[in-house]
């Protein structure tokens, strides 16, 4: 365990990047919790004293620093130096945070932070919350000073990088540009949400944060009346408590000027003022019920907002002025940017919106697409890396397992079964029902079930089971497309569905292995759905469709072996000999002319026939094209499986983007066994390895599964990730965490 040590403002001190920190060290500790302990040396200050009956967690806060004082700076770079268990030290940079003590210098930075950093003989990295643009000689050789001090520093935005180069003529190397963390959002329905906090029937817009006069929120107060005109239904909400230095210095002035001014324009029913530092779920569904979110800051020199990032992940559209980070984020249909204190561009822009529902929804969505790479675990992810490239080079990193977390699954399991695709995190009805996804559902909730005695999973298992029922047709054998209605599509006319019917075998299979563990008649109506299907076995053309029957045909031959199910595995076992020695070919090691998908699962089957039946040749075919695959999706730190924009054929290049949670997942479930049977750790090394690709061990090293929803993103793309989290890459992900417990 490595410690690193974060100077910052944390909580109970109340600012935004104390909020920050806080939100950082816990998605660290989250995803990296064995791999990095993050410890505090909380900054504090005679001004703004921290309130002594909320103090921090103590095993969170190791030090304290009275920026107030010039001595403590002494004190404890001193102690830094001298703690033997801190082998980084990771600076949260703010020109306000550390005082100039010295005011006769009359100085626009602190020479006693400089003093400070300069003295510390610990790897150091800073991260600028602010980087101010066209500075004087003096501050651009303070910035100099503080860099070189640096082994690296952080920026939240490329302009912040760019003035870095071009003003400071820091060298792009020793840049990284980390954008500012955003939580994930488990979307509520917005009507529901206004009806709860009493602004049912209004037109909601929101700002939020520590009120001071540079969030110039007098300038959505003088576009209000012209935005009340043509939309009398609206509400502007202003969120948050009054600044502690603002509210030392010049009490609740503001506060009450803003008020006076609703008074004056006539717009007291019209404004609500939340004056409380809200916690964060409650932020987040006011922020939901949000139609427009405008953010007004009058400070040209602000780099970043946590706040309207915050908007932007709960799905606003927003209305900002032209700080660099909302021109970064607000382009290309994301949000409308105005001028500072233009309370006329603001009134129009905010009417635009409101009159144009299809604009809000297309910002929404572009909005969440821009802002997903920024979730806070993907924020640590970044940060691990750059600890790990600084530091600990030698050192793998060593990601979390998440919990184990069926509530997505749970919600898309609509009345009658799982329901095909979501938008985002929302069950979409109208895309109907599968087979396929029902069958994937029934395996991994009775997995659920069993090794964690989740009686709350009996009701979808039981729906499960009567929706195979309903696909089932009278020659045994299974159609796969079913609509909201519950009616079968022409779709099943349309695609061959060996696939389909190969998964409910699998199903049902190794459901019934679970004997005993179920009601007796769940599990008689499995047996006789498997037994009403095996006259179509033979039937089945497919590889991979064979393979899919061959492992539910072994599940259910190991509670209940007979000759004629031994039968079946042989036969089917045999086909894929045939199938393997048919295409193998010099180097190639493989069942079919090309790799496409799901691959994992053919050698994973034969692996099951061996176990079934003691037939060495399946032990040795499965072994050899396993290990086939593996070389050709496997480097030595990631996996990167077989690409569905074009699959690999015999003397062909991989297409190098477009992977799916199902083919990573079957990896991952086809390692277990193999490591289970041929006792290598090798395989147990990459089916980590693989798993990690699930929460950001990949190309674009951003999370795949999303923790807040327990849902899984349908797919990682070249630049991008699929926000919609579907039946089949949620049950992928499930299905292989399970492997995992």
């Amino acid at each position: 365990m490595k410690e690193i040590l974060c100077i910052t403002t944390y909580p109970p001190r109340e600012c935004g990047i104390a909020t920050f920190s806080n939100d950082l060290i816990r998605a660290i500790h989250t995803k990296f919790g064995e791999s990095f302990s993050i410890r505090v040396c909380a900054l504090e200050s005679t001004d703004e004293p921290t309130n002594v009956e909320l103090q921090p967690p103590s095993d969170v806060v190791k030090y304290t620093l009275n920026t107030s004082k010039v001595d403590d700076y002494k004190r404890i770079a001193k102690t830094i130096n001298e703690d033997a268990s801190v082998s980084l030290v990771l600076i949260e940079h703010e020109f306000g945070l550390f005082e100039t003590l010295n005011k006769a210098q009359n100085v626009e930075y602190s020479l006693e932070f400089l003093q400070f950093i300069n003295a510390m003989t610990k790897p150091v990295i800073s991260v600028f919350h602010t980087v101010l643009p066209h500075p004087s000689e003096a501050l651009q050789s303070y910035l100099h000073q503080v860099i070189s001090a640096c082994s690296t520093v952080i920026v939240m935005t490329q302009i912040s990088s760019l003035i870095l180069q071009n003003e400071y003529h820091i060298e792009e190397a020793k840049i990284n540009v980390i954008p500012h963390g955003t939580h994930l959002v488990m979307h509520s329905d917005k009507k529901s949400l206004k009806e709860k906090y009493k602004v049912a029937g209004r037109r909601v817009l929101t700002t939020f944060g520590l009120l001071s006069p540079g969030k110039s929120i007098e300038t959505t107060l003088e576009a209000l009346p012209a935005i009340v005109a043509k939309n009398p239904s609206v509400l502007f909400l202003i969120i948050g408590k009054t600044h502690p230095t603002i509210l030392k210095v010049e009490g609740e002035k503001y506060r009450e000027m803003l008020q006076a001014r609703v008074a004056e324009l006539g717009l007291t029913d019209f404004v609500r003022f939340v004056n409380l530092y809200l916690d964060l779920p409650i932020l987040l569904e006011y922020l939901q019920l949000t139609d427009v979110y405008l953010f007004t800051s009058s400070d040209p020199n602000q780099a970043v907002s946590g706040t309207f990032v915050y908007a932007l992940s709960c799905g606003c559209p927003i209305i900002a002025t032209p700080i660099p980070h909302a021109l970064e984020l607000l382009n290309n249909n994301t949000g409308i940017i105005f001028d500072f204190k233009n309370s006329v561009q603001l009134a129009a822009a905010t009417n635009r919106l409101l009159a144009n529902e299809g604009l809000r929804s297309k910002m929404r969505i572009a909005g969440l697409q821009k802002i997903a790479s920024t979730a806070w675990e993907n924020a640590a992810i970044a940060h691990a890396l750059l600890f790990q490239k600084t530091v600990y080079a030698a050192d793998a990193l060593i990601y979390s397992l998440p919990p184990i977390n069926t509530e997505h699954i749970k919600r898309m399991s609509h009345n009658f079964a799982m329901i095909q695709f979501a938008r985002g995190n929302r069950p979409d009805i109208k895309t109907g029902y599968t087979l396929d996804d029902n069958a994937r559902a029934l395996m991994a909730l009775c997995t659920v079930y069993v090794q964690m005695q989740d009686l709350s999973c009996e009701k979808y298992i039981k729906n499960y089971l009567h929706f195979i029922r309903h696909c089932q047709q009278a020659d045994g054998s299974f159609l796969n497309y079913v609509d909201k209605d519950l009616v079968f599509t022409t779709q099943n006319q349309d695609v061959n569905l060996d696939d389909s019917n190969g998964r409910a075998i699998c199903a049902l299979g190794y459901f019934s292995s679970f004997a005993g563990k179920f009601p007796e008649q769940w599990t008689s109506e499995a047996i006789q759905m498997l037994t009403e299907s095996f006259p179509m076995i033979d039937k089945i053309q497919s590889p991979r469709s064979m393979a899919f029957a061959l492992k539910g045909l072994c599940f259910y031959y190991k509670k209940f072996p007979s000759q004629e199910i031994a039968d079946y595995i042989r036969r089917l076992a045999n086909k894929l000999v045939d199938f393997y020695h048919k295409n193998k070919d010099g180097t190639w090691a493989w069942f079919e002319s090309s790799l496409t998908y799901d691959n994992s699962v053919l050698p994973q089957s034969l692996l099951y026939a061996y176990l079934a039946t003691g037939d060495t040749r399946y032990k040795e075919i499965a072994k050899e094209s396993f290990d086939f695959l593996l070389g050709k999706i496997f480097t030595d730190t990631q996996i990167k499986v077989i690409s569905n924009r074009g699959w690999l054929c015999k003397s062909q290049e991989d297409n190098k983007f477009g992977e799916q949670p199902v083919d990573v997942a079957g990896t991952v479930i086809a390692l277990q066994v193999f490591e289970r049977v041929f006792k290598d750790t090798e395989y147990l090394r990459k089916q980590r390895i693989a798993f990690n690709w699930f929460l950001g061990n990949n190309h674009l090293h951003q999370i795949v599964y999303n923790p807040a929803t327990g849902g899984c993103y349908d797919g990682l793309e070249e630049d991008n990730i699929n926000l919609n989290q579907g039946a089949e890459s949620t049950l992928s992900y499930l299905l292989a965490r399970l492997s995992l417990s």
